[in-house]
């Protein structure tokens, strides 16, 4: 899997909303505690508001904030929102994707692939991220990554 600067500035950012208690929290205060570049976060906070995933207020005491709890928002969520569906081929669902002869069976190992991605990445949350209280089963994975062969 691929992450893109989007996704990792988004989650950055997203996350530090989880972790603000209170009030708004500016594009240039999480630009600066995450060294994220300004006007690039700017348009990532736009995709997330129009996700219905951050809300936001112009104003002297203006700023952003998560549209619903923490608890509630998956990593899943805002890679989607983002940078589109967790895995396609050539702009596809997997599902969509039509093989032949040698490669016929490529288009399971893409279903298991995006089922694989979203085992993970819809179970843990902004609140996860933000409070570093993993699932179990993320950090046991973090710990051996070559358990899941077993």
């Amino acid at each position: 899997m691929r992450l893109s600067a989007r996704v990792d500035y988004a989650l950055r950012a997203a996350a530090e909303l989880a972790a603000a208690s209170g009030g708004p929290v500016t594009a240039e205060q999480l630009a600066r505690a995450q060294a994220i570049p300004g006007k690039f976060l700017e348009n990532i906070l736009t995709q997330l508001r129009r996700a219905g995933l951050v809300r936001s207020q112009r104003g002297p005491v203006g700023g952003y904030w998560l549209a619903r709890p923490a608890s509630e928002i998956s990593l899943a969520d805002i890679i989607r929102a983002v940078d589109g569906p967790l895995a396609n081929v050539r702009g596809e669902r997997p599902e969509h994707v039509d093989y032949d002869g040698a490669a016929r069976s490529l288009q399971q190992v893409w279903i298991a692939l995006r089922a694989s991605e979203r085992a993970i990445l819809e179970t843990v949350t902004l609140e996860n991220v933000a409070t570093s209280k993993l699932p179990e089963s993320v950090r046991t994975l973090a710990a051996d990554p070559e358990a899941w062969a077993s």
